[in-house]
Formats: structure tokens, C-alpha cells, sequence
């Protein structure tokens, strides 16, 4: 386990742990126009993923779109 959290916090630099004992990990990327994504990861205490997916907010800083991708690849969803 301790080598997949320290996978985990190299890869995603930002976390915060739930009251249940998950941890949420996510990571900004810049896009074109001043948008920008979260990539987020939901895991249990063990490390094993729960949830993967994408937030993407535009120059406003408003959330217009999710991509769930896994444990189900739901596509794009705008909001």
C-alpha cells in the first residue's frame, strides 16, 4: 500500500483525506483559452481506486463539464 500512496502523492501533489478514509488526489492541467481540468482519483484506505475522473472549468472558473472515466467511461457530460 505504501508504495502505491507514494505513487499516488508524486503523481497527484494534492490530497485530502475523507472522514470515512479515502483519500481524494487531483492534479490541475492548463488548457487552451483559460480553461482548465482537475483530474481527480477517488481511493479507499487501501489505495485501490474507486473513481477516476475530469473536471473542466472554463476561464470563469466555473465547472461546464465532467468526464467520468472510470470504474465506468461515461463520456463527456456538459453541465
Amino acid at each position: 500500500m505504501m508504495n502505491k500512496r507514494k505513487e499516488n502523492e508524486s503523481k497527484f501533489r494534492n490530497w485530502k483525506e475523507t472522514e470515512e478514509g479515502e483519500r481524494i488526489y487531483w492534479y490541475r492541467v492548463e488548457g487552451k483559452f483559460g480553461y482548465y481540468a482537475h483530474y481527480i482519483k477517488a481511493v479507499d484506505k487501501n489505495e485501490v481506486t474507486l473513481k477516476f475522473y475530469q473536471e473542466i472549468y472554463n476561464f470563469d472558473g466555473n465547472l461546464v463539464e465532467i468526464h467520468e472515466k472510470y470504474p465506468i467511461d461515461k463520456g463527456h457530460r456538459k453541465l
